[in-house]
């Protein structure tokens, strides 16, 4: 009867450990994905004011809209990127720009979107992640993916990379890495505050920080900042969210 109760017992263990599924990389950008867009941002507008400059983004059922507008001087510059590709209108009259100006400004237009949104578009078919391991910041334990690009689809800058760190508990973003090659390089650290929910949707500002030298991983970017070896630079700051819903 002894033997029976410990097959029984090493039974319940086994079943136990067999339920608790191991997350993959993709797995938890899922989740972290549907924490922060609870379902919406596939299908909503998306407004806000960043430095000195409007943006709007609408998204319908995989055709996407993402414009900036602002004023120059006297002239009126709205930036619009579908997925047609990029054109510039100055005071409502579209200008004829040469391939490099497109991407330049296409670019630029997309990265303040892109992060503004984070962690919607990590699931971009261009986007390869991996699970790098685990890492406790502040006494939180946080999941490590890695996020790189292949060439095709993933654009001119298919050769950043990104870390982010994804909290174990809620899948909440709120440390992110980054390398660049553009305009001579460089390592960013970016720690997310001021969290707000505008309609269902999560938005963050965030703290940026950069590394004395280039010549470092990222993975190591969060030991770095919590021993304030990390220099501030700047702050990420979005305003006047508006979240509407298109269905």
């Amino acid at each position: 009867m002894k033997l029976f109760y410990i097959f029984v017992f090493v039974s319940f263990l086994y079943a136990c450990n067999a339920s608790k599924k191991v997350l993959t990389a993709q797995d938890i950008i899922n989740n972290a994905i549907a924490k922060h867009c609870n379902g919406n941002c596939e299908n909503s507008t998306i407004t806000f004011s960043f430095r000195n400059k409007t943006y709007k983004a609408y998204k319908n059922k995989g055709i996407y809209e993402y414009e900036r507008t602002y004023k120059d001087s006297l002239l009126a510059v709205r930036d619009v990127l579908t997925n047609d590709g990029f054109k510039r209108y100055v005071n409502d009259t579209l200008v004829v720009l040469n391939d490099d100006e497109k991407f330049k400004y296409a670019n630029s237009v997309n990265s303040v979107h892109y992060f503004a949104q984070l962690p919607y578009g990590l699931n971009a078919p261009a986007a390869n992640k991996v699970l790098l391991g685990e890492a406790t910041i502040k006494g939180k334990q946080y999941y490590e993916i890695e996020v790189t690009f292949d060439e095709e689809g993933g654009g001119k800058d298919f050769e950043d990379v990104f870390v982010y760190w994804i909290a174990k508990d809620d899948f909440a973003l709120d440390y992110l890495a980054y390398s660049y090659a553009v305009n001579g390089g460089g390592i960013r650290f970016r720690e997310a505050y001021n969290k707000r929910v505008v309609n269902g949707m999560t938005f963050m500002d965030y703290n940026n920080y950069k590394p004395d030298n280039l010549n470092i991983e990222l993975i190591i970017l969060d030991d770095l900042f919590q021993e304030g070896k990390l220099e501030l630079i700047s702050k990420i700051e979005t305003k006047h969210i508006e979240v509407s819903l298109e269905y």
